[in-house]
């Protein structure tokens, strides 16, 4: 028999510290009391209502949620979670055993298992622990008596005379199924969560639980292997009881680990006293240093002083001597006062020429020396930054590297990174970023602490870059910083808005995905009947399509991806007042009759063109970027096609009435034009042939932890 003493660790919840009161069985197989759960689940209310607020640590008095725990609630909160929802949403919780967030479908709490068989043990163990405590009968008049069976059909406990008036012999009570003393009551019948009035009969492979016959007939078990209870219970306890067995006959070489592991303990203990020791001397080494320095720099300020105040009180005596009867003016009147020439003249030369000094001295005034010490200020900025990344480093902890290609500035900068070894090696990392100014001497990093190996940044400011750097910690071991990476943001605010599925939208050409966030040009049938009406040398029109919000005022910037294989595809913008001639110009056809630039050197083609087209837009296709032909642009044709980036911005000024074009990835300006902003612009786009053009999504804290989990 297993001392009942001896197992106390298995009987603690992971969450109050204390034994189980009624536990539920977790999805991820972990135990955790009820009251715990409700409280947990509470505290997560309490941070999502109140922005993920310190306070909401502080929720309940009997449960500890850990600092970690609370970082994974507020990131559940912050994946957009919304309260009060009409649709069915499943219920997350961080578990406090694996630290995981487990999803507790839309039943919430109500879709546990008690645990009862454990809830057997804690209170056998409680009875163990309590030995001299006596349960008293429920039914006896006062004084009660002390009872010797509690019966689990009635849940209540009775001595051996209201035992017998209760249960009288012949009676259907007298079948009841009767314990020792106990408090701790349970159904005879395990029933299903789910369906409340049907008892479990099968246990689900998949899921690991116990089900019901509607579970596995039109429930979320329909399709999962189940077998029935009687052949898991005997499978798992053959299984239990040959892994127990096996524990059982290498009680040897356990205790033997347990040795093994005692000599860790004090190895661990005396290695730790030696790297305090080897820290404190380092620290005393730096203690010495700075000392020293300081003593330095003290006696070099001292010898200074002392200096300047000798010159200064020379030029003090100096100029006392000057006052009348006093010093070189009170000699100087004495000497006059001699009437034999040649006695004066022998004394007098060389009075006169210090007399002129003195004189000159004092039109031309200036102190012997500076009574400030800026030359002796001690700049400690670099000294305190490294000071500053003072830690302990490993070469078990591998460097970071920011992946610039998962990483990207939009309405928020996504930062992305990981490790070469792709082992997650770290706890937590630190994330630093920095405004790059040419104008600030110095730079102050920015700080923020993330649990994963991605971070959403809201606080930049736009048309800026950027400099990031990251490193991971294991305790108080950190890696070494990863290289600095810069990035730009976007020029102005970014625009949101979806492909205008009505004004104009052609569905015989043009394909929208449900999200209205792709447009893909149908090289079909239909366009091979259009272009089979059509006069040799002639091709099809271009199928145009606009955002569905417009812009007044302001500068805005937004993002789309063209793919690689797309033929044609023309973007830019269009006021409102020309929407209309976007749709029905009968000109805009690609043929040699309308090509813009057909090899004269007229100049009519730029002209018609100009006057011809109703909006702003630059031409894109075959993975070329080509700049329109303007009287600024390159005469040379082959130098106005650039390589197509993988990502284009177009950015408008409405207020200076200018149109840019972007390589969003560098954030490098392409082309830039003026644009008649008098009304109200759309964003437009034209496509042909086969062609795709995707908007780029907003960046999002769910989006990054989206990656994170991927």
């Amino acid at each position: 028999k297993v001392a009942i003493k001896g197992i106390e660790r298995e009987l603690i919840c992971p969450a109050c510290k204390e034994l189980f009161t009624h536990p539920l069985i977790l999805p991820c197989q972990h135990n955790i009391c009820h009251k715990c759960v409700k409280e947990i689940l509470f505290a997560f209310e309490d941070s999502f209502a109140d922005g993920g607020s310190e306070s909401s640590n502080q929720s309940s008095p009997r449960i500890r949620i850990s600092a970690s725990s609370m970082d994974r609630i507020d990131r559940i909160n912050r994946s957009g979670r919304k309260r009060n929802s009409l649709t069915p949403r499943s219920t997350l919780f961080p578990c406090p055993s694996c630290q995981r967030d487990i999803d507790l479908g839309e039943r919430g709490i109500n879709g546990l298992f008690r645990n009862f068989t454990l809830e057997t043990i804690v209170e056998r163990y409680r009875q163990a622990a309590r030995a001299a405590i006596a349960i008293m009968c429920d039914f006896c008049k006062p004084p009660p008596q002390e009872s010797t069976k509690s019966c689990m059909d009635c849940s209540a406990s009775y001595c051996n005379e209201c035992f017998k008036i209760h249960h009288p012999w012949g009676t259907v009570k007298a079948q009841h199924e009767y314990v020792g003393p106990t408090t701790n009551f349970r159904p005879k019948i395990l029933m299903c969560p789910e369906h409340e009035m049907e008892r479990v009969n099968m246990y689900c492979e998949i899921c690991r639980r116990p089900v019901c016959h509607l579970c596995k007939l039109g429930g979320g078990h329909a399709n999962h292997r189940v077998t029935t209870m009687s052949t898991a219970y005997k499978t798992l306890k053959e299984k239990l009881s040959k892994d127990i067995e096996y524990l059982i006959s290498k009680e040897s070489q356990v205790k033997a680990h347990i040795t093994q592991l005692d000599l860790l303990l004090k190895e661990t203990e005396c290695n730790s006293e030696r790297a305090k020791q080897e820290a404190s001397q380092s620290f005393e080494k730096l203690y010495h240093v700075l000392e020293e320095k300081k003593s330095a720099a003290l006696r070099a300020i001292e010898t200074s002083k002392n200096i300047r105040l000798e010159k200064l009180q020379t030029q003090v005596e100096e100029y006392q001597g000057l006052l009348e009867n006093n010093g070189l003016v009170g000699y100087a009147q004495e000497v006059l006062k001699e009437t034999d020439p040649s006695c004066f003249v022998q004394t007098a030369k060389q009075l006169h020429v210090r007399i002129q000094k003195a004189t000159e001295s004092l039109r031309s005034f200036r102190p012997a020396a500076e009574t400030t010490f800026e030359d002796f200020v001690v700049d400690t900025a670099k000294q305190e930054d490294i000071l500053g990344d003072l830690s302990f480093h490993s070469n078990g902890l591998e460097i970071p590297e920011i992946n610039e290609e998962q990483s990207r500035m939009y309405n928020k900068a996504l930062i992305s990174w990981e490790c070469p070894g792709k082992t997650d090696s770290a706890d937590i990392y630190v994330l630093e970023y920095h405004k790059l100014n040419k104008e600030e001497e110095s730079t102050t990093w920015q700080k923020t602490e993330v649990c994963g190996k991605s971070k959403v940044l809201s606080d930049l400011d736009d048309d800026s870059s950027y400099a990031f750097r990251v490193r991971g910690y294991k305790g108080s071991i950190c890696s070494p910083w990863s290289r600095e990476v810069v990035m730009r943001t976007p020029p102005a605010p970014v625009f949101s808005f979806l492909f205008d599925d009505k004004c104009g939208y052609n569905n015989e050409h043009l394909q929208l995905n449900p999200r209205r966030t792709s447009v893909e040009s149908r090289a079909g049938f239909p366009l091979l009947l259009g272009s089979e009406r059509l006069q040799v040398g002639c091709y099809t029109t271009l199928d145009y399509i606009i955002g569905d919000t417009g812009i007044a005022k302001g500068k805005h910037f937004w993002a789309f991806n063209v793919e690689a294989y797309s033929y044609l595809v023309k973007v830019g913008v269009v006021p409102s007042n020309k929407i209309q001639k976007l749709f029905h110009n009968t000109h805009d056809v690609t043929s040699p009759r309308y090509e813009q630039d057909s090899g004269h050197d007229s100049g009519s083609e730029d002209a018609f063109f100009d006057s011809s087209q109703p909006c702003t837009l630059v031409t894109l296709g075959m993975k070329k970027f080509f700049i329109p032909a303007t009287p600024a642009a390159p005469k040379d044709p082959a130098s106005r096609i650039l390589p197509l980036p993988s990502c284009l911005g177009i950015c408008l000024d409405c207020d200076r009435g200018r149109v840019g074009f972007y390589d969003a990835g560098r954030m490098k300006c392409l082309y830039e034009c003026e644009v008649d902003c008098s009304g109200l612009m759309y964003p437009a786009f034209a496509l042909m042939g086969g062609a795709a053009v995707h908007l780029q999504e907003a960046v999002t804290a769910k989006y990054s932890e989206y990656r994170d989990g991927i």
